[in-house]
């Protein structure tokens, strides 16, 4: 089992509230970005402001979080690679179960429980979680961007009227050249 460092930003201190039921303290925090948060093409940068407004409450099982995360999102268009920068609002709410408690067995078994560690828990994972979910799969600049020419990779958007000539097919090419080495006059 590993132990938690208390000086990590994302790592909050549960102490204050003892295991009094229905004691509670609410704050607002920002810390840093931690790596890696978003998807491929879109996310947090790695070190920028995290905004977190919670409410940690005791309760008979242990610590329940609540609140909202707000964060810049950088990346990029994943149809015509523009950059996006946009803001996130998330809503964050988790059980963390007391490390000593009758049921921190059975909670330690299971994956999907969220534990306290010496009256410290780890946000990360729950923040994590919330933004990830609430990015879209493919994120647009545009709701309507027609994206890049696949012929040529000219962004469409700059160029409506962007065309190719038609591609003539391999196989009817040789057709396509009798068709114009035919003389006019013949008949």
């Amino acid at each position: 089992m590993f132990s938690l460092d208390p000086r990590a930003p994302l790592v909050l201190d549960t102490r204050e509230l003892g295991r009094r039921a229905g004691s509670q303290r609410q704050g607002s925090l920002t810390v840093p970005a931690p790596a890696e948060l978003g998807i491929e093409v879109l996310g947090v940068p790695e070190g920028a402001p995290v905004e977190l407004d919670l409410r940690l409450e005791a309760v008979m099982e242990g610590v329940l979080v609540t609140g909202t995360a707000r964060a810049v999102l950088e990346g990029e268009c994943a149809r015509c690679l523009e950059p996006i920068r946009d803001e996130i609002e998330v809503r964050l709410q988790e059980l963390y179960v007391y490390d000593d408690s009758r049921d921190s067995d059975i909670a330690a078994e299971d994956d999907e429980v969220s534990m306290l560690k010496d009256d410290l828990l780890d946000l990360e994972p729950v923040l994590r979680d919330a933004v990830v979910l609430a990015l879209p799969f493919q994120p647009l600049c545009e709701d309507d961007c027609p994206g890049l020419c696949p012929d040529c990779g000219a962004r469409l958007k700059d160029d409506p009227d962007h065309q190719h000539e038609a591609a003539i097919d391999p196989r009817w090419a040789e057709l396509a050249e009798l068709k114009q080495d035919e003389d006019p006059d013949a008949g």
